[in-house]
């Protein structure tokens, strides 16, 4: 990168509290908003410095700040552990190129598992010799053991990575045909069991991140993700950094649930996450999956929730009450509206005026 009228090397690397106090111990090292990464002066003792610290400790791509054969101004940090527990399964071109394309963490622990059990099933083979009829052939196993389209989905894009991204072949050669896409609609809850289920949690993060993910229409990782200065309480918005596809959004953020973050914060003292487990760091997504279950539990609901249907609540209640499809959109963070349309099929009636959804079940049903 070129800041400051300099060239600098930029640190992207996964969240991970080991690399995190390591970079922050390097000397003169600074945060780039623009970049949103930080960075250290491009200069030799500088990546000498960096071979030195991460040695052992994660795998550095050094080919982005050096000379012609490779010389740009980023490097990407991943633990070294997990670098090498994929390089046995797949090839490292694979994992190199998921990384320079900054992929999401959990996206690349996905491609590397899909496309490593299509290279076990051909394991006296080259992925590099195989052509379209193995990897159709492949694909009918799969098929055939009964995996879920998603599933299904998920290996033909890890599959077409490689050969169509990686190797850069013609995408003519592995059109594959997918799963007829299943109109399933969104499981929605009623408001009075939302209300319930956070009136009936004690335990003030508990109460907080579930109020959270309803109000503000967030994903599980999102969630994970925030950050204490996330959460704008003069602009009354909640700040979704990388969210889905890398994007930034803005969503709502409710009067009574910003009641309840205040009491949380002085309760807690979360450091860096908005919600982290107790020996500090995120938050397990195993875990927020359980506190909802057994929230949705005490109301009595007989059906599993899961956080992602607190996400669908939140979008069906603002179109009932009447808010214009294409801010759900945005507030979601959707690509597309037709993705967003989805909840006019569940939706039961519209009603003019913008209010948070968590703030009008207060004035409501109370």
């Amino acid at each position: 990168m070129f800041l400051n009228n300099e060239q600098q090397i930029g640190l992207q690397f996964y969240p991970n509290k080991v690399l995190n106090a390591m970079v922050k111990g390097l000397p003169n090292i600074k945060w780039s908003s623009e970049y949103n990464m930080a960075y250290i002066s491009n200069k030799k003792q500088n990546i000498g410095l960096l071979f030195n610290t991460f040695r052992g400790v994660a795998w550095i791509d050094g080919k982005f700040f050096f000379d012609k054969k490779s010389k740009q101004t980023c490097n990407t940090l991943i633990a070294v552990e997990k670098v090498e527990h994929w390089k046995a399964k797949v090839p490292e071109s694979y994992i190199n190129k998921l990384i320079l394309k900054r992929y999401a963490e959990n996206t690349v622990n996905t491609y590397c598992s899909m496309f490593g059990q299509f290279m076990m099933f051909y394991k006296d083979y080259h992925a590099n010799e195989l052509g379209e009829f193995e990897i159709r052939t492949f694909m009918k196993h799969i098929i055939l053991s009964g995996k879920s389209d998603s599933f299904i989905n998920q290996m033909i894009n890890s599959i077409k990575f490689y050969y169509e991204v990686v190797l850069q072949m013609p995408n003519r050669f592995y059109d594959l045909e997918r799963p007829i896409k299943k109109e399933k609609l969104p499981k929605v809850l009623s408001k009075q069991l939302v209300l319930e289920m956070i009136e009936k949690t004690n335990n003030i993060k508990h109460k907080c991140f579930i109020a959270m993910i309803y109000s503000a229409g967030l994903r599980r990782s999102e969630l994970l993700n925030l950050k204490v200065e996330d959460i704008d309480s003069k602009r009354m918005t909640v700040i979704i950094k990388d969210g889905k596809g890398g994007k930034d959004r803005l969503s709502t953020l409710s009067v009574h649930l910003l009641t309840l973050l205040r009491k949380y914060y002085k309760e807690y003292k979360p450091k860096e996450y908005l919600f982290e487990g107790q020996k500090g760091g995120k938050y397990s997504a195993g875990s927020v999956l359980k506190v909802v279950k057994a929230a949705a539990k005490r109301t009595g609901c007989r059906q599993t929730v899961t956080p992602h249907m607190l996400r669908h609540s939140f979008a069906t209640h603002l179109l009932e009450d009447g808010i214009d499809l294409r801010k759900i959109q945005h507030l979601l963070g959707h690509n597309s509206l037709k993705t967003t349309e989805i909840y006019t099929h569940v939706a039961t009636n519209y009603q003019l005026g913008i209010k948070n959804p968590l703030d009008t079940l207060y004035l409501k049903l109370k």
